[in-house]
């Protein structure tokens, strides 16, 4: 039985939706803090959190566990720099709880799900694993450090892992049964695609002077089903003897704000308002990954790559409930 903590999350419940498809038992963990209930497809559910270590006991006693995907973490960049002891008490301590629950229960593989945030300000593009690690505000710092605690629980406790670091994701589940629903949104495409619905009076341009075509910033866009499909393959990678890699996970390939843009006024057929602001602190120009080491490791790649696709699938789930 695989465990995915954070299971009622955007990336995932669209996992928990393709480990059911390749007929793996599931269970999630969800506090439900962030998550949505109603985007949990399995039949096993636990409302709990991973600060509590009684709940995380009394789960692995329940249930015949042997492998865990672990998403549950906050991710509000901007949240991360106004409440730090927030996250570092549950990225960090979290995560920690987790592995001595899993340690006492003799689970020792374990897919983790990171972020491009390790990166930093990138010295170069587009970014391997082996650049530089310089996470420039909290969020990113709790996902390096958890990173670094997975590789001490190896060499200590035999814990196999694999970290999948994301670069920009998009995009909803392609037969719609589950989508993208975060409150307050943080994610640029479905704040673009508010504004298309009304929802939203503009959309704000953080930068217009950036070193870019354009002189917006520029993200490497990967749909959340093939950020769903590589972590089922980096299980396999683990149940087949694998461990203790970090692997980038995008298109290699970048869009800007502006292009962003023009996109979900042509998926969308209206009008979005722009208004241009000034850049925001710690915002890079450009983040684009290199994602060869995940297609030679996991024989992974991006299998909607075009952002015409992932705007698409967005704006056909926020539109599910349109006659």
């Amino acid at each position: 039985m695989i465990l995915v903590t954070g299971g009622a999350g955007y990336i995932g419940s669209h996992t928990v939706k393709k480990l059911l498809q390749a007929e793996y038992e599931v269970v999630v963990f969800d506090n439900l803090s962030r998550g949505h209930r109603e985007m949990v497809l399995a039949d096993r559910f636990v409302k709990g959190d991973l600060l509590d270590r009684g709940a995380l006991k009394a789960m692995f006693d329940q249930y015949p566990i042997e492998s865990v995907i672990h998403f549950a973490a906050l991710s509000a960049v901007g949240e991360s720099v106004s409440d730090p002891g927030g996250y570092y008490r549950n990225n960090v301590t979290g995560t920690l709880n987790l592995l001595d629950a899993m340690c006492g229960h003799d689970v020792n593989r374990l897919v983790f799900s990171s972020s491009a945030a390790v990166y930093g300000n990138p010295e170069r593009v587009p970014i391997s694993e082996g650049h530089p690690k310089q996470p420039v505000n909290p969020y990113g710092r709790t996902k390096w450090m958890m990173e670094q605690i997975l590789h001490d629980y190896g060499h200590a406790h035999g814990l196999r892992s694999l970290s999948l670091r994301y670069f920009n994701a998009g995009g909803s589940d392609c037969e719609g049964d589950i989508g993208e629903w975060h409150d307050p949104e943080t994610h640029l495409i479905p704040i673009v695609l508010e504004a298309a619905l009304g929802e939203r009076s503009c959309i704000e341009i953080f930068g217009t002077d950036y070193d870019t075509s354009d002189g917006t910033c520029i993200r490497d866009y990967i749909h959340v089903t093939d950020l769903a499909e590589a972590h089922v393959l980096a299980l396999e990678y683990l149940n087949a003897g694998g461990s203790r890699r970090a692997l980038n996970l995008g298109t290699g390939v970048g869009h800007s704000v502006r292009q962003v843009i023009d996109v979900c006024r042509d998926v969308s057929g209206r009008e979005i308002p722009v208004a241009e602001g000034r850049r925001r602190p710690g915002d890079p120009p450009v983040l684009v990954a290199d994602p060869s080491l995940a297609r030679d490791e996991l024989r992974w790649e991006a299998k909607h790559p075009s952002l015409e696709e992932i705007v698409r699938t967005a704006w056909a789930w926020m539109n599910r409930g349109a006659s």
